[in-house]
């Protein structure tokens, strides 16, 4: 492959390097624009290493989707709507989170009466769930653990486990599927 001078060539340029799967691209399209999202990134989340985990997330899609997604039309723009998608979906979850917790609080506080009651249902639930999370695949329910119980960051469990981190997304993601459809059906 002829040896180009990759900084001086254009974002369309350098997509379609990417889509050839010419590394050197890649490498340029991440020097160029991870600072610039970085900052756009940590200043909308508040949280430097969450950030750089939606970026790391953003260009591991970009590399795996280089051939069938990647369009050279605006990269730019292409990059700040994934990690505004990315912030977005996060937000969504926290706030399904926190409306989950509400309930499950406003629940406890309801029944307080019935403290006892409440205590054994909430250790049947929990026991439920553990059952569940016991019964996922070996290094599914590794993964699932390392992130839920011990708050690993899915670069944590990547470079612990010797994978990359798209893959600890997935087996996260999959196992979530997994509980959420076999916890609706109990």
């Amino acid at each position: 492959m002829l040896d180009f001078n990759y900084k001086i060539l254009s974002d369309a340029k350098l997509v379609q390097l990417l889509q050839a799967s010419d590394h050197n691209a890649y490498t340029e399209i991440y020097n160029r624009y991870f600072q610039l999202l970085f900052v756009h990134a940590r200043k909308k989340l508040n949280d430097a290493d969450l950030a750089k985990d939606i970026l790391q997330e953003i260009f591991t899609k970009i590399w795996m989707k280089r051939e069938i997604q990647l369009t050279a039309t605006n990269l730019t723009g292409y990059l700040y709507t994934l990690m505004k998608n990315r912030i977005l979906d996060l937000y969504l979850h926290q706030e399904v989170k926190t409306k989950y917790m509400r309930a499950a609080k406003s629940f406890i506080v309801t029944n307080k009466s019935s403290g006892t009651d409440a205590l054994v249902r909430e250790k049947e639930c929990s026991a439920h769930i553990n059952q569940e999370i016991a019964a996922l695949p070996p290094k599914m329910r590794e993964i699932f653990e390392l992130s839920r119980k011990n708050q690993l960051s899915y670069k944590e469990i990547a470079e612990k486990l010797n994978t990359n981190e798209n893959n600890v997304s997935k087996q996260i993601n999959n196992g979530l599927k997994v509980l959420k459809r076999r916890l609706m059906v109990s």
